[in-house]
């Protein structure tokens, strides 16, 4: 029988521990990893020093504005990595069974997105995939997706962003922006209409949308505001002017008082979605029958055109 070869002191160090370490790694500093574990930062700060004596080495430069790894502490920091995943694949497998997704999908999903798409997804899910519970967070693509390769989710919903190394990729569909006007604009009464129509000084525009033709600077070429849908309609109505909004949002908004929408003319304007997971998850399988089961879906939805079917692996 082989005998184990890790140290007592090393022994001792629990996987909270290195996610501590880890947490200090992605964030720069010990009083941000802080925060975002939930500990002091002194007690952060003890069990990085218990990890550190167990390694017999230190992992970080102290002192300087930004926590920085040492030389030796890089390469400890990337095995801590390996550590982690293992960890939560294990987790995962024992979870599960043959239930879909170990029987639970954390899903995120753009908050521009959610409110519009999961009414047409709640219903078919546990048809599709039975047992299986769909946990939804909605934020901010950017942050959805570190969240994804932190852990914290299983899959997310965003448009295309910068590779990742481990990231797996599967375009779904592609949704045009539809214009929303207060009722009493000149060209409120017409079906479709040209951004070249329009005045750029009279926009109010999502952060998301505001370089899909149309520069915002909060000057002559409009209002970037970093609101939800039902805000930014709220402010069309009470400033006027105009915004460029996601196609799945229309039946919503077009029941709201003093706004009316029309179509884009001209060369397709809107936003592409695809469906992100970890390369490591063990639910490869489920997940690529979750995305044809949203691709089918966007089939079904007036406007939306499904994208390839190829799937696509994020690479650095």
């Amino acid at each position: 029988m082989q005998h184990s070869m890790i140290s007592t002191i090393l022994a001792a160090v629990s996987l909270r521990d290195l996610a501590l370490v880890q947490a200090v790694q992605r964030h720069g500093s010990f009083n941000r990893a802080a925060r975002a574990m939930h500990i002091s930062p002194s007690g952060l700060s003890h069990q990085v020093q218990k990890v550190e004596a167990a390694l017999a080495t230190p992992l970080f430069e102290r002192g300087g504005r930004r926590i920085v790894p040492t030389a030796g502490g890089h390469r400890l920091l990337q095995q801590i990595d390996v550590v982690l995943a293992s960890a939560e694949h294990l987790q995962q497998l024992a979870r599960a069974g043959n239930v879909a997704f170990g029987g639970e999908l954390r899903l995120g999903v753009p908050a521009s997105l959610g409110p519009y798409l999961l009414p047409h997804l709640i219903g078919p899910f546990p048809q599709h995939f039975p047992g299986a519970r769909l946990d939804i967070s909605e934020g901010k693509p950017r942050g959805l997706l570190r969240r994804l390769q932190e852990g914290e989710l299983d899959a997310v919903l965003a448009p295309p962003a910068a590779a990742v190394s481990g990231i797996a990729m599967r375009p779904l569909f592609a949704e045009p922006w539809q214009l929303m006007l207060r009722a009493d604009h000149p060209l409120a009464g017409k079906s479709s209409i040209a951004l070249d129509q329009l005045d750029p000084a009279e926009a109010t525009l999502m952060a998301e949308s505001h370089a899909d033709g149309l520069e915002g600077d909060g000057g002559e070429h409009g209002h970037v505001q970093d609101v939800s849908l039902e805000s930014l309609a709220a402010l069309v109505s009470l400033r006027g002017g105009y915004a460029l909004v996601p196609a799945l949002a229309h039946e919503r908004l077009a029941s709201m008082p003093n706004i009316v929408l029309a179509r884009l003319k001209g060369p397709a304007s809107g936003r592409d979605i695809a469906l992100y997971w970890r390369d490591a998850s063990p639910w490869h399988d489920d997940l690529q029958a979750f995305a044809e089961l949203l691709r089918k879906l966007a089939q079904q939805r007036p406007g939306l055109r499904v994208m390839g079917p190829d799937p696509k692996t994020a690479s650095p």
